[in-house]
Protein backbone atom coordinates (compact mmCIF):
# COMPACT_ATOMS: atom_id res chain seq x y z
CA UNK A 1 0.00 0.00 0.00
CA UNK A 2 1.33 3.16 -1.31
CA UNK A 3 1.17 6.00 1.21
CA UNK A 4 0.74 9.85 -0.75
CA UNK A 5 2.07 12.04 1.19
CA UNK A 6 4.69 13.77 -1.43
CA UNK A 7 4.92 15.71 -4.16
CA UNK A 8 7.23 12.89 -5.68
CA UNK A 9 4.13 10.75 -5.42
CA UNK A 10 1.46 12.58 -7.43
CA UNK A 11 3.99 14.35 -10.02
CA UNK A 12 4.66 13.54 -13.73
CA UNK A 13 8.12 12.07 -14.19
CA UNK A 14 7.76 12.70 -17.72
CA UNK A 15 8.11 16.07 -18.49
CA UNK A 16 8.38 18.09 -21.80
CA UNK A 17 10.44 21.29 -21.48
CA UNK A 18 12.20 23.85 -23.86
CA UNK A 19 15.67 25.65 -23.52
CA UNK A 20 15.90 29.22 -23.93
CA UNK A 21 16.81 29.32 -27.43
CA UNK A 22 13.48 27.64 -28.22
CA UNK A 23 11.88 30.10 -30.92
CA UNK A 24 8.08 31.02 -30.87
CA UNK A 25 6.39 29.42 -33.14
CA UNK A 26 7.72 25.71 -32.08
CA UNK A 27 6.37 26.72 -28.27
CA UNK A 28 3.37 27.13 -29.64
CA UNK A 29 3.43 24.08 -31.26
CA UNK A 30 4.46 21.62 -28.50
CA UNK A 31 1.75 23.31 -26.60
CA UNK A 32 -0.70 22.54 -29.05
CA UNK A 33 0.00 18.80 -29.80
CA UNK A 34 0.93 18.56 -25.99
CA UNK A 35 -2.24 19.36 -24.82
CA UNK A 36 -0.54 21.82 -22.27
CA UNK A 37 -0.53 25.42 -21.32
CA UNK A 38 2.77 26.08 -19.74
CA UNK A 39 6.70 24.76 -20.46
CA UNK A 40 9.88 24.75 -18.03
CA UNK A 41 12.54 26.52 -19.26
CA UNK A 42 15.95 24.64 -18.68
CA UNK A 43 18.97 26.20 -18.69
CA UNK A 44 22.64 24.47 -20.49
CA UNK A 45 22.66 22.84 -17.15
CA UNK A 46 19.23 21.17 -16.66
CA UNK A 47 18.16 23.51 -14.16
CA UNK A 48 14.62 25.68 -14.16
CA UNK A 49 15.70 28.94 -15.79
CA UNK A 50 12.23 30.33 -15.78
CA UNK A 51 8.74 28.78 -17.36
CA UNK A 52 6.73 30.23 -20.66
CA UNK A 53 3.19 29.90 -20.37
CA UNK A 54 0.27 30.62 -22.72
CA UNK A 55 -0.05 34.04 -20.91
CA UNK A 56 3.32 34.89 -21.69
CA UNK A 57 3.28 33.96 -25.62
CA UNK A 58 -0.47 36.05 -25.80
CA UNK A 59 1.20 39.15 -24.60
CA UNK A 60 4.31 38.49 -27.09
CA UNK A 61 1.99 38.01 -29.82
CA UNK A 62 -0.82 41.22 -28.86
CA UNK A 63 2.13 43.71 -28.81
CA UNK A 64 5.89 42.90 -30.32
CA UNK A 65 7.31 43.29 -33.33
CA UNK A 66 7.00 39.52 -34.83
CA UNK A 67 9.72 39.92 -36.91
CA UNK A 68 12.49 39.14 -34.57
CA UNK A 69 13.89 36.41 -33.66
CA UNK A 70 11.43 35.69 -30.05
CA UNK A 71 12.71 32.58 -27.93
CA UNK A 72 12.05 31.15 -24.87
CA UNK A 73 14.52 32.85 -22.80
CA UNK A 74 13.44 36.43 -23.98
CA UNK A 75 9.25 34.92 -23.30
CA UNK A 76 9.71 33.11 -20.01
CA UNK A 77 8.72 34.13 -16.50
CA UNK A 78 11.78 34.17 -14.14
CA UNK A 79 12.23 33.00 -11.67
CA UNK A 80 10.58 30.52 -11.62
CA UNK A 81 8.17 29.10 -8.88
CA UNK A 82 9.43 25.44 -8.53
CA UNK A 83 8.86 23.00 -5.59
CA UNK A 84 11.51 20.14 -4.43
CA UNK A 85 10.22 16.70 -5.29
CA UNK A 86 9.81 15.49 -1.27
CA UNK A 87 7.45 18.62 -0.36
CA UNK A 88 4.15 17.70 1.15
CA UNK A 89 1.46 17.51 -1.16
CA UNK A 90 -0.50 20.26 0.68
CA UNK A 91 2.42 22.62 1.04
CA UNK A 92 2.41 22.60 -2.85
CA UNK A 93 -1.44 23.26 -2.77
CA UNK A 94 -0.83 26.13 -0.98
CA UNK A 95 2.04 27.30 -3.22
CA UNK A 96 0.01 27.07 -6.35
CA UNK A 97 -2.88 28.52 -4.51
CA UNK A 98 -0.79 31.52 -3.13
CA UNK A 99 0.78 32.32 -6.88
CA UNK A 100 -2.84 31.24 -8.50
CA UNK A 101 -0.76 28.28 -10.82
CA UNK A 102 -2.10 25.58 -12.54
CA UNK A 103 1.15 23.57 -12.37
CA UNK A 104 4.49 23.50 -10.85
CA UNK A 105 7.96 22.45 -11.76
CA UNK A 106 9.41 19.76 -9.98
CA UNK A 107 13.60 19.94 -9.05
CA UNK A 108 15.85 17.79 -7.13
CA UNK A 109 19.20 20.07 -6.28
CA UNK A 110 17.75 22.67 -8.89
CA UNK A 111 17.21 20.40 -11.65
CA UNK A 112 13.91 19.71 -13.32
CA UNK A 113 12.52 15.98 -12.26
CA UNK A 114 9.00 16.36 -13.59
CA UNK A 115 5.92 18.54 -12.89
CA UNK A 116 3.04 18.89 -10.92
CA UNK A 117 -0.41 19.67 -11.80
CA UNK A 118 -3.49 20.91 -9.88
CA UNK A 119 -5.05 17.40 -11.02
CA UNK A 120 -2.46 15.74 -9.83
CA UNK A 121 -2.77 16.88 -6.31
CA UNK A 122 -6.38 15.96 -6.41
CA UNK A 123 -5.26 12.57 -7.37
CA UNK A 124 -5.05 11.81 -3.33
CA UNK A 125 -8.93 11.90 -3.54
CA UNK A 126 -9.09 8.81 -5.63
CA UNK A 127 -7.70 6.76 -3.42
CA UNK A 128 -8.98 3.48 -3.02
CA UNK A 129 -11.48 3.87 0.52
CA UNK A 130 -9.15 0.40 1.75
CA UNK A 131 -6.14 2.05 1.55
CA UNK A 132 -7.29 4.71 3.41
CA UNK A 133 -8.86 2.56 6.08
CA UNK A 134 -5.72 0.96 5.86
CA UNK A 135 -3.32 3.58 6.96
CA UNK A 136 -5.59 5.05 9.23
CA UNK A 137 -5.99 2.00 11.62
CA UNK A 138 -1.91 1.66 11.75
CA UNK A 139 -1.88 5.56 12.98
CA UNK A 140 -5.21 5.03 15.06
CA UNK A 141 -3.41 1.73 16.58
CA UNK A 142 0.24 3.78 17.21
CA UNK A 143 -1.58 6.25 18.97
CA UNK A 144 -4.10 4.11 21.19
CA UNK A 145 -1.55 1.56 22.29
CA UNK A 146 0.31 3.41 24.74
CA UNK A 147 -3.11 4.98 25.87
CA UNK A 148 -4.59 1.80 27.13
CA UNK A 149 -7.19 -0.35 25.67
CA UNK A 150 -9.91 0.48 23.00
CA UNK A 151 -11.74 -0.64 20.38
CA UNK A 152 -12.22 2.05 17.76
CA UNK A 153 -13.38 0.68 13.92
CA UNK A 154 -12.86 2.64 10.81
CA UNK A 155 -14.94 2.56 8.00
CA UNK A 156 -14.49 4.78 5.16
CA UNK A 157 -16.92 5.25 2.14
CA UNK A 158 -16.06 7.94 -0.99
CA UNK A 159 -13.18 9.36 1.33
CA UNK A 160 -15.45 10.24 4.27
CA UNK A 161 -13.72 8.44 7.62
CA UNK A 162 -16.90 6.83 10.11
CA UNK A 163 -14.93 6.23 13.46
CA UNK A 164 -17.01 4.15 16.10
CA UNK A 165 -16.85 2.19 19.13
CA UNK A 166 -14.85 3.17 22.86
CA UNK A 167 -11.55 4.81 23.77
CA UNK A 168 -10.17 5.24 27.11
CA UNK A 169 -10.00 9.15 27.47
CA UNK A 170 -13.01 11.24 25.98
CA UNK A 171 -10.22 13.25 25.10
CA UNK A 172 -8.48 11.30 22.42
CA UNK A 173 -11.41 11.39 20.44
CA UNK A 174 -10.40 15.24 19.14
CA UNK A 175 -7.09 13.94 18.92
CA UNK A 176 -8.20 11.27 16.27
CA UNK A 177 -10.32 13.29 14.33
CA UNK A 178 -7.44 15.80 13.45
CA UNK A 179 -5.39 12.19 12.79
CA UNK A 180 -7.55 11.07 10.62
CA UNK A 181 -7.56 14.67 8.90
CA UNK A 182 -4.38 14.18 8.35
CA UNK A 183 -4.49 11.35 6.00
CA UNK A 184 -4.27 11.82 2.15
CA UNK A 185 -7.43 11.38 0.29
CA UNK A 186 -9.43 11.69 3.51
CA UNK A 187 -12.65 14.43 2.50
CA UNK A 188 -14.18 14.31 6.12
CA UNK A 189 -14.63 12.42 9.49
CA UNK A 190 -17.47 11.31 11.73
CA UNK A 191 -16.56 9.74 15.10
CA UNK A 192 -18.86 8.32 17.80
CA UNK A 193 -16.90 7.02 20.03
CA UNK A 194 -17.85 6.58 23.79
CA UNK A 195 -15.26 6.61 26.45
CA UNK A 196 -14.62 3.58 28.08
CA UNK A 197 -16.52 3.51 31.75
CA UNK A 198 -14.00 1.70 34.30
CA UNK A 199 -14.62 -1.34 36.03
Amino acid sequence: MKHLRTVDDVMTHAVISVDRQAPFRDIVEIMRQRHISALPVLSEDGRVAGVVSEADLLLKAQGADESRAVTAGRLMTAPAVTVPRDATIASAARLMARGHLKRLPVVDDGRLVGVVSRGDLLKIYLRPDEDIAAELRELIMAYLIPAGSSLVHVYVSKGTVYLDGSIPDPTLQAMLVRVARTVPGVVDVTARLDAEVPA
